[in-house]
Parts: structure tokens; sequence; C-alpha cells
């Protein structure tokens, strides 16, 4: 075993290897560029070492500052994580170059499996269903728009070295396409250095399921079951599962046996992701092969009870499987939700901006890998991903239940997140029983990302909370002066608390009393309300219709109130706070989020209409376009392409025709 290894990575995934190694005795070296010195997988690692600036081609992509790096540190081998370099063949003979282990396949492998096309010629050489497409060398647009026209719409452009959702693109309309092909193009530049595409037929909602494989040097390889993967935006996935709720013993056993197959078909060693298309007809197809760990791992470890990290350095230090295929076993329930920062509501756009809290539960049968910590600051130079939250139990319905009240007690305080998203998605009927497929968010979203009526309950133990602070600060019952009661000399005794729940309008709480026992007015109905502290952060509510035990964790002036396994986000406003002015998008587009601008679609004197694309954005692994809010003439473009701009900065000067102007 190594006494030493090399992180060639950052974030979550540097973190999740160096706990590992920890167990295990092995010294960890991480590596950080300019935007990363503080990082927690900083903070955590025996030693840390500069690699650059904050851009990834940079530092993190950077094969001669790793390798040196490395040598520097008198590592003995180099874990890639995932994304990065992690499938990347010629880093891989670099550390061999090296003297290095990479933990991880041969790069032999990882060229045959990393190039989309390749791989599905081999797996059709193999015997394995290929979804019909094009896989050729003749990356032309000519000869692209020839393959589109005889595969059909819809058609899915794809990276051929991609993953993660990244450089893809739907076409469903002949028009689209030329747009697609130079999309997918430059995301695939950018993540991967490598702008090859391939075109596949669209499946519509098919159930998207992967199988973990492993292989050593000594002939042996196993899969450690499967992982469904369904939920996906952007064809990122954010909620995945172990066991799949959609295959029986029959096609379980047929598709191990087909991802078995294909990693002895590329003498595979070390970890491996085969991933499939499942049809409604339950007739499933080659994906893709994923050369590396997967994001959702812990899933597989949580029902199997093996570490697969562990795995990764053993086998990488030349020992065999530490188990047999006949076992492997698989007990339980496990499901992981991906806590990233975005707006679900905004089509996803990335958030940053520093954590001033993440609070998250910990208990038995839940699990928290992240990366951040609180004062940890979100870049826009990375993925948005800020923590997996994974959960097991004895079956799905227990496995569900917990996430469900893990979700409601878990809060970022400071850049946007996908965390009510994921809420909404645990406690929707068509996850709970199981049958979403990859077009189930597309279908759903606009209902999930509808705001819920603000919880009642919430919004009392919202008040109640402040009441309680402020009483705290007061020092409660030292003289009437100091009582937190909003009592006057007048003889007025209230305080006005404004209350807000995000999509709805601010709801103004008049609160009377103090000691526990309030009377609280608003929309003119009045409750009398006792509350008690049960502990650090919880407080027992009593009401007219019944006694509920709260969570309420407070960040300023937002506080987050778990009510079982429902949770309400309720900000504290003035209530005497005259409104702010709004300001016109339509003649001044803004930048959703900080970036390069990769495309300038106008110029100065061009008539546009509402729709219409205007500037490209490239952020955080992502492309956005803002496009035209109305009809009007271009009369200024503030940026060039290259540029970089801050989130909120307008880019173009729209004349708007006024009201009734032709």
């Amino acid at each position: 075993m190594f006494d030493r290894i090399l992180i060639a990575n950052r974030g979550e995934i540097a973190c999740r290897v160096i706990a590992t190694c920890r167990r295990l005795g092995i010294a960890t070296v991480g590596v950080y560029s300019d935007a990363d010195a503080g990082a927690r997988h900083v903070r955590l690692a025996d030693e840390a070492i500069h690699i650059g600036a904050a851009a990834p081609s940079k530092s993190y992509l950077s094969i001669a500052t790793l390798i040196d790096a490395a040598r520097s540190s008198g590592a003995q081998a180099v874990h890639p994580g995932y994304g990065f370099l992690s499938e990347n063949a010629s880093f891989a003979e670099a550390c061999a170059d090296a003297g290095l282990a990479f933990i991880g396949p041969e790069p032999s492998t990882i060229a045959r499996m990393g190039s989309k096309a390749a791989a599905k010629n081999l797996m059709q050489s193999a015997g394995v269903p290929v979804i019909p497409g094009y896989h050729g060398d003749d990356q032309s647009a000519a000869a692209l728009a020839d393959a589109a026209a005889r595969v059909g719409l819809p058609l899915l452009v794809k990276a051929s070295a991609g993953g993660g959702g990244k450089g893809m693109r739907i076409v469903r309309e002949e028009q689209e396409l030329g747009d697609a092909i130079a999309g997918a193009r430059r995301e695939a530049a950018s993540a991967f250095g490598d702008d090859r595409l391939l075109l596949e037929k669209y499946l519509e909602s098919p159930r998207h399921i992967e199988f973990q494989v492993f292989g050593d040097s000594h002939g042996n390889v196993v899969h450690l079951f499967e992982r469904e993967c369904s939920i996906q935006r952007r064809y990122q996935k954010i909620i995945e599962e172990s066991p799949s709720p959609f295959l029986d013993d029959d096609l379980r056993g047929r598709m191990a046996a087909a991802a078995t197959a294909a990693a002895k078909a590329v003498d595979y060693r070390n970890a491996g992701t085969v991933e499939f298309i499942v049809d409604a007809n339950r007739q499933f197809y080659f994906l893709e092969m994923n050369t590396r760990l997967q994001v959702e791992h812990p899933v597989t470890e949580l029902t199997t009870g093996l570490d697969l990290v562990e795995w990764q350095l053993r086998v990488a230090a030349g020992e065999p499987l530490p188990t047999p295929q006949d076992a492997i076993t698989s007990r339980g329930h496990a499901i992981e939700a991906r806590l990233y920062a975005e707006n679900p509501v905004q089509d996803f756009l990335p958030s940053t901006g520093r954590i001033h809290r993440f609070a998250h539960p910990v208990d038995d049968g839940i699990r928290l890998d992240t990366g951040y910590e609180d004062g940890d600051t979100v870049s826009i130079h990375y993925d948005p991903m800020i923590a997996k939250l994974i959960v097991s139990g004895e079956d799905r319905q227990a496995a569900l239940t917990r996430l469900r009240q893990a979700l409601a007690h878990t809060e970022i305080f400071g850049p946007a997140s996908n965390l009510v998203l994921l809420r909404r998605i645990a406690a929707d009927a068509v996850f709970a029983a199981g049958e979403a497929d990859t077009g189930y968010l597309d279908a759903n979203l606009e209902q999930l990302n509808r705001p819920l009526p603000p919880d009642p309950v919430a919004l009392a133990a919202a008040a109640l909370s402040e009441m309680h602070a402020r009483e705290t600060r007061s020092g409660f019952a030292r003289s009437p002066w100091d009582i937190a009661d909003g009592w006057q000399a007048n003889g007025r005794s209230r305080n006005r608390l404004l209350l807000t729940v995000q999509g709805f309008e601010p709801q103004q709480v008049d609160v009377a009393g103090g000691g526990g026992t309030y009377l609280l007015h608003s929309n003119g109905t009045g409750h009398r309300v006792r509350s008690q502290s049960a502990g650090a952060e919880r407080l027992t509510i009593e009401t007219e219709n019944g006694n509920a035990v709260v969570s309420v964790l407070r960040n300023g002036n937002r506080l987050l109130v778990a009510n079982g396994d429902r949770a309400t986000v309720v900000e504290l406003g003035d209530p005497y706070a005259a409104g702010e002015a709004g300001t016109d998008e339509a003649a001044h587009p803004g930048s959703p989020m900080p970036g390069r601008i990769v495309a300038i679609k106008v110029a100065p004197g061009d008539e546009v209409a509402e729709g219409q694309p205007l500037v490209v954005l490239e952020g955080m692994k992502m492309e956005f376009t803002v496009k035209a809010r109305s009809s009007g003439t271009v009369e200024k473009v503030f940026f060039s392409e290259g540029d970089m701009v801050d989130a909120e900065v307008p880019l173009v000067d729209i004349a708007v025709p006024q009201d009734g102007a032709g």
C-alpha cells in the first residue's frame, strides 16, 4: 500500500479521498489554485501545494504542474478524483512516465473509452446494444448534417470526449442543428480540450441506469450492482439511488452481465461505471463508460458496505480485488441528493458567493460529502456543486422518509441553491412511486418550482424565535422598560414584525406578550400561542390547533423552520422600510451570472425581437444565452468576446419602443 498520495483535484472529491486515506494511515498531498487557497480540502490535507491561477487550464488541468507537485512532495501515486484530468489518458501516461501510480485504469483503456465514438464501436463489436447514431471521424458540418438526416429527429448532439452533461444539445427542429453543433463544440473544447462530436437518436423519457464495475491486474472483474440516475437537469444527475425501483431481478441480471462483459472487453482495472439507457419497453442500450469514480458512488457504498476509494487504492497498489463477486451483496436502500449553488427558478443559473452558514443534520443513516464549510466561497471558476446529502434505510420507503426529513433540516445561507427543488422532488408522488424517468424534471419543473403556501406553524415559530432572541438580548423581566413586548407608556404593547416567504407577499405580524406566551395578530385575526425551548434551536409551539416541535436555524435575518419533513425559509424584514425601485431589464439586459463572454450575437444598429439571442456567457462549467426581453434597436454593446463580466452588469443597451410607437 502507498505511504503518500497526491490528490489532483479539489472540493468534495478531494475531501472524500482524504477521509479514506486518513483511515488507512496514508498521507495526503492536496493541490490548490489561487481561488482555492483557503478551501476545505486544503485545510484537511496533510500538505498542500499551490499549482497556479484560478482558471482550470492554469492549474487543475496543467499536467506538467501536477506531475511536478507530485514529484516534489514525495508522493508515490496520484488520485485524479472525477472531472478535470480523471479521464485523460495523457495524464495517466505522464504519471507512469514519472514513476507514479495512477489510481485509475490503464491509459489505453481511458483512451478507448474516453472517446464516446470509439467506445460505442467497441461495444457493438462485443454484442452490447448501442443507440443508433453517428460516431465517425469526419467532423465537418456537412458530414454531421448528413448524419443527422440519416439518424432522424429528435437528435442528441454530444461531446465525444465529454461527460457530466457538458457539450450536449437536443435538436428537435432541423433549423436548430447549426447552433446546437456550434454550442456543443465550444462547451466541449472548454470543458475537455476536445471539440469532436457524435450524434445519437434521442430517446424520449427513458430511464438512466448505471452499473459500478471494478477490475484488478489479476484478471478479476466484478460489478457492485446498479444506481438509478434518471432525475437530471441539463443531463447532470441531481438525485441517484440504489437499487433502482425500475429493475426486476431478470433485467438486473442481464444488465449486470452486459456491464461485466463490457469491462472485460477492455481488460478494465480499477473503478469504472457502465451507463445504460433503458426505454419504456425495458430494452437497454449502452450509453458510455466512465473510467473513474462517479459522483454518486456513496449510494453504492451504503448498500454494499464497501469503501470504493479503498478498493481503488488497493487495486492501484497491485493488490487483487478484496471481495469476489459471489460475496458482494446489496442490502437496504440509499438515495443521494446533490446540493448545487444554482437557482432552479431562473433556469438553473449558477450562483456564487460566501456561504455564511451551512446547516445540515448529523444522525444515523445520514451522510454528507462536501468541500465547503461555513465561511467558504463558491467560486465562478468551478462546478457549482456544494455537497451531496446521502441517506440510507432498510427499504426505499424508509430511505425516502429519511431523505425528506434530512432535506427539511438542511439550509445553505448565502448563495442561491436547489434545496427547495430537492425537497419538492422528495415529496412528489411520482418520485415516491419510483416512476421518474429522464423527462421527469422537464415535465414537472414548473409545478415543482411553484411556491407552496407558507406553513402557519412556521410563521408563528419564526415570530416566536425572534421574540425569544429579543428577550434574551434585553434580559427579560429585569424591568418593564427592558421587556421586549413593545410596551409603551401610552398603553400600547406590541412588536411589529414583517415576515417574508419567497414567492409570497410579505406578511405583517403584531406580537404582544412575553415570557413564552404571546398574542399574534395578522390579516385581521389573532391567535394566542405559547412557546418554550426544547433544546438548542428547537421550540415547542402550542396553538389552538395542537402542538408542534419545530427546528429553527438562523443566520442574520433569515430563519429555516423545519416542521416535520416540511421546511420554510422565513426572512425578517423591516416593517417600516420604504420599497426599493426596480430596474429596466428590457432596455438594459444584464449578465445573470459572473462569467466569460464567448459569443456576441448582435451589433449596434441591429433590430432585435423578443427572445432573440444577444450574448452567450460561460461560467461554472456551463453556457447561458442572454436573450432580448423586448423588441427594439441595439444602441450599444458594452463588451467583447473573451471579456469577463460580473453578475447583473448590463451587457447591451436596447432602445425599446414606447407603448403605441411603431
